[in-house]
């Protein structure tokens, strides 16, 4: 992608995310974007299919972005309490970009975004782990732990992580032979 092309990416990306800031995804149509990104609606359609497409390429980068911080995504099975500590630092730093991208209709799928995208990580490199058990187990991992988090995000996040660590030790106990540490660090 040459210069030109980038500059008119980032001015449809940054015009979508303050437009996105100020309302929901359902509101926005392609002439206020285009007329804030200063670029003709033509020019839109080059890039993206319509504004759901923008807003999907961008929920997906910011959790590739978000994934690709952890040190392994497969630690979900094998240590929970570090997958935890560093999955919620992430999303920490990248807490207003979320916030933005899945606020609205879009707010329930930050969770099944992430699970897609982990389970595709761990299964490309254990394909011997792709089963309906482990699929289950991180279903419930991945969604059990955001939904408490999201439920009590308004306490002490060590103390929900802890839980969350301690309920996630439970299961995993239950299915590998591995020990699992309880105690957690948050971004320390």
């Amino acid at each position: 992608m040459d210069l030109r092309q980038q500059r008119t990416q980032r001015s449809i990306v940054n015009a979508f995310l303050a437009l996105r800031s100020e309302k929901p995804l359902e509101k926005i149509t392609i002439r206020e974007l285009s007329e804030k990104a200063v670029i003709h609606k033509a020019t839109f359609y080059l890039h993206y299919h319509d504004i759901y497409d923008l807003s999907e390429s961008l929920e997906k980068e910011v959790i590739d972005d978000v994934l690709h911080g952890l040190s392994d995504p497969a630690m979900l099975l094998t240590d929970a309490r570090r997958f935890n500590e560093e999955l919620y630092c992430l999303l920490m730093a990248n807490e207003s970009l979320l916030s933005i991208l899945f606020s609205g209709s879009r707010a329930g799928m930050l969770a099944s975004r992430m699970e897609t995208r982990l389970k595709e990580y761990i299964f490309s490199r254990h394909e011997d782990w792709n089963t309906l058990e482990i699929n289950v187990v991180l279903t419930y991992l991945i969604q059990g732990a955001y939904c408490a988090y999201m439920q009590y995000r308004g306490t002490e996040p060590k103390e929900v992580l802890l839980m969350i660590n301690t309920v996630a030790a439970s299961v995993l106990r239950m299915y590998t032979d591995k020990p699992v540490q309880e105690e957690t660090d948050i971004c320390s």
